[in-house]
């Protein structure tokens, strides 16, 4: 599922698995590197992901001694669990539809 704003995807399966990551982790970068991605690309859909809301879903600290650090906010925290609800309720009440799209890919 992605919910678009405008041109851009404002939530998609990417965006919750790197907030997922983040939450995991605590930083940007060790999130993109457990998902295999360049922190520039994870920073720009955090970014992306932070300007297409009402209140960003994570917060940035400052580098220091600790090297900074990044944690999701309240609004993060419901932005993956409603998607990942979303989520399991299509999964269900579509399951039938699922296995006849299934049945038709190549094994």
């Amino acid at each position: 599922m992605r919910i678009r704003k405008g041109e851009h995807i404002a939530v998609g399966p990417g965006k919750i698995a790197l907030l997922e990551a983040v939450r995991e982790n605590g930083s940007i970068s060790a999130a993109a590197r457990s998902l295999g991605m360049s922190y520039r690309r994870a920073w720009l859909l955090i970014d992306e992901l932070n300007r297409s809301l009402k209140s960003p879903a994570t917060i940035s600290e400052q580098g220091g001694q600790s090297g900074g650090g990044c944690v999701l906010t309240p609004v993060g925290e419901d932005i993956v669990r409603l998607y990942r609800d979303v989520e399991r309720i299509a999964d269900s009440a579509c399951a039938e539809q699922i296995a006849a799209l299934t049945s038709l890919l190549k094994p």
